[in-house]
């Protein structure tokens, strides 16, 4: 008989950071309610593995070890049980974060960001990897809540219908038939001209257009319904900006899921303008999902 490989495990990026404390809470939280194992990751690129025995001031990796010495012994007094390794590795955080990203199911890092009307720091390495890892890459903000009680609140997932994302939806139900939450799936779309009339927006024309994605979304979505039963979803078209449309979603949600294209054209960012703007302006974590 075939054994299934075992599922790989969330990656949490530390830095000594309280962002990176609470990313790596919320990575513990999710882990467990998914039945997975919490690797915690720390990068130091001076890392030079010291002879036992050696002393603190003499071990140059003793405060790299403390980092992730003191997160694990956090995880496990709050999640006894869960599997949780730490790695240190001598890369740049980046590279570290990156290559991690083809063994996780995911990666979840702590944002720079001051609060939820700045942006995070340009340069920031979570919006680097999360531009470019392999995997969904989810960013939280220090000021989250880690502890069990956070599983409530919905999960909202942007939905382009010009080019839908597999792999966005997958991880969005999964989040949401984890955490035992409704679903909820949000499609924007400006108005045409036509929909304009001298006197304001005409209704017929707004309304069919409105019918028009309320049935590609339902068509979209009926296989997923069927593969996850137990999932409360239902899907809404806003006319507006995709950005603005999903971010004004967010604001009772637990996790905002956005998708991120693997190859864009050379000068062009790295993440589209929906999830800049959630990462930017959403109140809770983000999840950033790579598709083709």
């Amino acid at each position: 008989m075939t054994m299934d490989p075992p599922a790989a495990p969330l990656t949490a990026g530390l830095d000594g950071s309280p962002a990176s404390l609470a990313a790596a809470h919320w990575a513990a939280a999710e882990a467990r309610r998914r039945g997975l194992g919490l690797r915690l990751l720390h990068a130091w690129v001076l890392h030079v593995p010291a002879p036992a025995g050696t002393p603190p001031e003499k071990d140059r990796d003793h405060w790299a070890r403390r980092i992730l010495d003191a997160a694990r012994t956090e995880v496990l007094d709050r999640f006894p049980g869960l599997e949780v390794t730490g790695d240190l590795v001598a890369e740049e955080p980046a590279d570290a974060l990156l290559a991690a990203a083809g063994r996780s199911t995911a990666l979840v890092l702590g944002s720079r960001g001051l609060d939820r009307l700045q942006s995070f720091f340009l340069g920031d390495t979570g919006l680097h990897v999360a531009g470019r890892g392999e995997c969904p890459v989810v960013l939280v903000r220090s000021d989250t809540p880690s502890d069990d009680r956070t599983g409530g609140g919905c999960v909202v997932a942007g939905i382009s219908l010009d080019r839908p994302c597999p792999g966005l939806l997958d991880f969005a139900f999964a989040t949401a038939a984890a955490r035992g939450v409704p679903l909820r799936l949000v499609h924007g779309s400006p108005l045409p001209v036509q929909a304009y009339a001298p006197w304001g927006v005409d209704p017929d024309i707004a309304r069919e257009i409105a019918d028009d994605a309320d049935r590609e979304l339902t068509e979209l979505l009926r296989r997923r319904r069927q593969l996850h039963p137990g999932v409360d979803v239902a899907h809404v078209v806003r006319p507006e900006s995709p950005a603005k449309a999903v971010v004004h979603a967010a604001e009772d949600a637990a996790l905002v899921v956005v998708g991120r294209r693997r190859h864009r054209p050379a000068l062009v960012p790295r993440l589209g303008a929906v999830a800049q703007a959630c990462i930017h302006h959403a109140p809770c974590p983000v999840a950033v999902v790579p598709h083709d």
